[in-house]
């Protein structure tokens, strides 16, 4: 196709040869001619629409399927006789046909883009959806781990103070068995200085009596001190250790049902 600018339009002030067309634009008929037939197609450079043949002023009554144009049935046609012609109005009919099927693919291909709109768009409102839905069974999941975590909190500290008291319990009964023993050791121990004091026969007397005494209290055991008596660091942390693995597993499967949840 030669370019439109090659070619004399109505805006040049003289034409050789002048040749009006039938949409009013007007050129010089030698450059028409080496237009038309460069493009082999006669339609206004300007315009590009249909025009009738400049040579006998007809309208294309013939359109020739294998190139594609209108002819002419005076000067065109003798030049097809081997090419597939049809009336133009025919021609018309076929390539409406041909258009509106194209029209349709392109009516479909639209619908299409306008289905996956609209999915798009209920996507959307389907995840705020899920969000609203999932923010709210996260947070009552989190509510009953709070109330659960206080109220086990509670239960422990009760306990540790149960302990407590416990362990007072135990080591205040053996400090008062300590205690009466070191009082009798005493009174044994005040009574042998006592008796060492004496002299002549009422050291021999008396003596007998406070050694046996003294040797009685010399055979008690030692003290012990008994065991169990301190609180049990690790028990607390065992189990705990136990409670966080039960609680990851429950939590674990509340968000595995989050997040499959529709």
């Amino acid at each position: 196709v030669i370019p439109l600018q090659q070619v004399r339009t109505q805006t040049q002030l003289i034409f050789r040869e002048p040749v009006t067309l039938t949409c009013n634009h007007s050129f010089c008929s030698s450059c028409l001619k080496t237009f038309w037939e460069k493009t082999k197609k006669k339609n206004c450079p300007t315009c590009k629409s249909w025009t009738v043949c400049s040579e006998h002023e007809k309208e294309p009554q013939l359109f020739c399927v294998d190139e594609d144009k209108p002819l002419c049935p005076v000067c065109d046609f003798p030049h097809h006789q081997s090419h597939r012609v049809i009336p133009v109005e025919s021609a018309i009919d076929v390539l409406k046909i041909e258009l509106k099927s194209d029209l349709k693919s392109l009516q479909d291909k639209r619908n299409k883009y306008k289905q996956v709109v609209k999915t798009y768009n209920e996507m959307s409102e389907h995840i705020k959806k899920q969000l609203l839905s999932t923010e709210r069974q996260i947070r009552a999941e989190f509510n009953k781990l709070q109330q659960f975590l206080k109220e086990e909190e509670e239960s422990r500290l009760a306990a540790l103070r149960e302990e407590e008291e416990q362990k007072g319990r135990t080591i205040s009964r053996e400090m008062k068995m300590i205690e009466e023993q070191i009082s009798s050791l005493s009174d044994s121990i005040s009574a042998v200085e006592e008796e060492l004091q004496k002299h002549s026969v009422p050291f021999l007397s008396s003596y007998k009596d406070t050694q046996s005494r003294a040797r009685a209290q010399s055979s008690v055991s030692d003290p012990q001190l008994v065991s169990g008596a301190l609180i049990d660091l690790q028990r607390p942390k065992k189990y705990y250790k136990g409670k966080v693995i039960r609680l990851s597993s429950i939590f674990i499967h509340s968000d595995t049902s989050v997040s499959t949840a529709d």
